[in-house]
């Protein structure tokens, strides 16, 4: 019920601001049934809400990772580490979304080496990605790369789930995130969009 509460203020607070007041009011009852509905079943409490950044256009260029691990609906632990991406190379337009250069990951270890620290933390969690067609592609890219046997995580997408809401501009993860309050102020940093994430999916999933 806390939830619904703070969906309510939310929300509202949006709809203040709708230019079609009728049309404001049915995206807010619909939205309203659709979380009421989704507190009467059981919730995703436990899961790993996973980013990655890559360096180019390869999923094998991983050069920045965030997890965020929840259970039983709240945050307990958070990891971040930069990647040396295979292959070594930044393009221009991957680095004007995250910031990260050549220099940055020069010294950084490789994935396989990273995510002997990843595994033990998410065993036995399901994993939660927003926009999980890249994510997951990336995480079976980089196992392949590596030669590592893919375990064959369970992956859940609040991008999908997002979806089904009404009266969104767009589902990218900082207008998903800013509906259900969540100030993502430093948008692509893999640690910064796993929380996000994080925060999304203990609404919707």
């Amino acid at each position: 019920m806390l939830q619904i509460l703070v969906y309510i203020t939310v929300y509202a607070l949006k709809i203040q601001n709708s230019i079609k007041k009728k049309q404001g009011l049915y995206f807010f009852l619909s939205n309203l049934f659709r979380c009421f509905a989704l507190t009467m079943k059981e919730r995703m409490d436990n899961f790993a809400a996973i980013d990655f950044e890559t360096a180019n256009n390869e999923r094998t260029s991983v050069c920045s990772m965030g997890i965020v691990i929840v259970k039983d609906g709240e945050i307990i632990d958070r990891f971040y580490s930069l990647i040396h991406p295979e292959p070594d190379y930044y393009l221009y337009w991957n680095t004007r979304v995250h910031g990260l250069t050549q220099e940055d990951t020069a010294n950084s270890p490789v994935f396989s080496e990273v995510w002997k620290q990843v595994a033990p933390k998410i065993e036995g969690l399901p994993l939660v990605a927003h926009n999980k067609a890249f994510d997951e592609s990336c995480l079976k890219a980089v196992f392949r790369t590596y030669c590592m046997d893919y375990p064959d995580y369970e992956f859940h997408c609040t991008y999908q789930a997002s979806r089904k809401l009404k009266g969104l501009r767009n589902h990218q993860l900082h207008t998903v995130a800013e509906f259900f309050g969540f100030d993502l102020k430093n948008h692509h940093h893999a640690l910064a969009d796993a929380e996000a994430c994080a925060w999304i999916a203990k609404y919707i999933l």
